[in-house]
């Protein structure tokens, strides 16, 4: 399998999360402009306009079961267990994470953003349970 198609998947998720940074630090500097009080958010508070808090939320999600995803995509390189399941099932992943952070910073339905997260999750399981059965099967 190319390197490229292996790659893609995870070029698009790093672009997700540098869009939801850029979007963030718009808001926020449009935030502190229009009122918000810098010794309001100075520690970390959670003072900032809801909207704002919607964006720099699902930001912070993309630190968690991703990176899990950018460890297994260069295990699977370097081992070279990237495969034709592997690619199709980390655009699952992925796509799913565009769905996520889409409910995540516009209606916010915790319900589905919870549902779409946990098939996530299930799908990246998914991917390290094969991974870590054909490393210690010795399997290709």
């Amino acid at each position: 399998m190319p390197i490229p198609v292996i790659l893609m998947p995870l070029f698009v998720e790093v672009l997700l999360t540098f869009g939801l940074l850029i979007w963030l630090v718009v808001r926020r500097s449009n935030d502190l402009n229009g009122g918000v009080r810098p010794a309001e958010i100075a520690l970390g508070q959670p003072n900032w306009p809801a909207r704002t808090l919607q964006v720099g939320n699902s930001y912070a999600s993309q630190f968690e079961l991703p990176v899990l995803f950018y460890v297994l995509t260069i295990l699977s390189i370097i081992t070279r267990h990237a495969d034709i399941i592997f690619v199709v099932l980390a655009w699952v992943f992925v796509l799913l994470r565009l769905a996520h952070a889409y409910v995540h910073t516009t209606g916010n339905n915790v319900r589905v953003r919870g549902s779409l997260f946990a098939v996530g999750m299930l799908v990246l399981l998914i991917m390290w349970v094969i991974f870590i059965v054909r490393i210690l099967l010795g399997l290709p």
